[in-house]
C-alpha cells in the first residue's frame, strides 16, 4: 500500500530537504570565512595542480576540495563563486567536472568500504572499487583538459569576490573583525540557501510522489537485454544489472552468492556492476541529479551540467567496461 501524501512529504521529502539545505548552508559559509580570513590561498595552495592548468582562479581549489568533505556542500561554494560572477557558466561547468573523482573520494568511507566490499568480498570489491576510482579520475582529468583549451581570463573574474562583498578582502586584511567576518559569512549562507531552498522544495516532491506512486522501473527495466546481449555476460547477470540499477546494495546483495558459486568471475561481476551503472542512469538522473542540479543552478543551467555529468559517466564507465572485457 502507498503511503499518504501527507507521510510522504514529512517521512521523505522534509528530511532530505533539510538535509541539502544544511549542507549548502554550511558550504557557502565556509567558503565566505575562508575569503574573508585570508585562509583561501593556504588551502586553494593544494589544488593548485588542477586549477592552474584549467585556467580556474585559486578560489576554486577550496570548492575542489570542500568536495571531498560534502558534495552539496562543494557544489553550494561552486554556485556562489557563479552568483558573484568569478566563474562564467563555461569555467563553472569545467569546475564541476575536475569536482567528480573528489564526491568519489567521500563514498569510499561513507560506503564502498564499509557496505559495498564486505559484501562483494575484497578482491571483487577492491576491483570495482578501483574500477570506479578510475573513471571519476578520468573524468576529472577531462575537465582539467578542458579548461587548459577551453578557459582564458575571459571567463573569470578574479575581483569578483571583492565586489560582491567589499569587506571580505582575499588578503584577509582588518578592515572588520572576526565576529563580523563570522556573522557575514553566516549570513551570505542563509540567503543563498534561501534562494535555492523554494526550486529545490518543489522538484524533489515532484520527483519523490512520481517515483513513489508510479512504477518507474518496468519503464525502464527492458534496457538490461541488449546490453547483456553486446557485453557477452552470463544471462544470470541480466536479473543483476535490473536489481543494481534501482538499488546498488541490492544489486551487490544479489551478485554476491553467484560470484561464491563461480557463475561470475571478479572480471564479469565488476563488469555486470558497470552495465548497471550505466543503466542506472536513467532512473537516478531522475531521482537524484536532476531534482540536485536544478535546485542548485535553477532549470537552464543545472540542465548543461545533468547533461555533462552523464554524458561524461555513461563515456569513460564505458571505456573502462571495454577494458575490462578485453583484459
Amino acid at each position: 500500500m502507498d503511503p499518504s501524501l501527507g507521510s510522504l512529504l514529512v517521512g521523505e521529502v522534509l528530511p532530505r530537504i533539510l538535509g541539502i539545505a544544511l549542507a549548502i548552508a554550511g558550504g557557502v559559509a565556509f567558503a565566505n570565512v575562508l575569503v574573508a580570513f585570508g585562509a583561501i590561498r593556504y588551502i586553494a595552495a593544494l589544488s593548485k595542480p588542477l586549477t592552474r592548468p584549467a585556467n580556474l582562479p585559486d578560489e576554486v581549489g577550496s570548492a575542489i576540495l570542500t568536495t571531498a568533505a560534502s558534495t552539496t556542500a562543494g557544489y553550494g561554494m561552486l554556485a556562489e563563486y557563479r552568483d558573484s560572477g568569478l566563474l562564467d557558466d563555461r569555467a563553472t561547468l569545467v569546475a564541476v567536472t575536475i569536482n567528480t573523482f573528489f564526491g568519489f573520494v567521500q563514498h569510499i568511507f561513507t560506503f564502498y568500504a564499509p557496505v559495498l566490499i564486505p559484501i562483494l568480498g575484497l578482491r571483487v570489491g577492491l576491483l570495482y572499487v578501483g574500477a570506479r576510482a578510475g573513471v571519476s579520475l578520468a573524468i576529472t582529468v577531462t575537465g582539467v583538459l578542458a579548461g587548459a583549451v577551453l578557459l582564458s581570463d575571459r571567463n573569470v573574474d578574479p575581483d569578483a569576490v571583492v565586489e560582491s562583498d567589499p569587506t571580505a578582502r582575499p588578503d584577509g586584511g582588518d578592515a572588520e573583525t572576526a565576529a563580523e567576518k563570522i556573522r557575514g559569512a553566516v549570513r551570505s549562507a542563509l540567503e543563498k540557501t534561501w534562494e535555492i531552498l523554494p526550486r529545490l522544495a518543489v522538484v524533489y516532491t515532484l520527483v519523490v510522489v512520481a517515483t513513489t506512486y508510479y512504477d518507474i522501473q518496468s519503464m525502464t527495466g527492458g534496457a538490461a537485454d541488449p546490453l547483456q546481449s553486446l557485453t557477452g555476460l552470463p544471462a544470470a547477470a541480466v536479473p543483476v544489472i535490473v536489481v543494481y540499477a534501482f538499488d546498488t546494495t541490492s544489486g551487490a546483495l544479489t551478485l554476491a552468492p553467484l560470484i561464491e558459486d563461480g557463475v561470475f568471475t571478479a572480471r564479469t561481476a565488476v563488469a555486470t556492476m558497470l552495465v548497471g551503472g550505466i543503466v542506472s542512469f536513467t532512473v537516478s538522473t531522475f531521482k537524484r541529479s536532476i531534482p540536485f542540479q536544478f535546485g542548485i543552478w535553477g532549470a537552464e543551467f543545472g540542465a548543461k551540467v545533468v547533461v555533462v555529468n552523464t554524458t561524461l559517466k555513461i563515456l569513460w564507465i564505458a571505456v573502462a567496461l571495454v577494458l575490462l572485457l578485453a583484459v
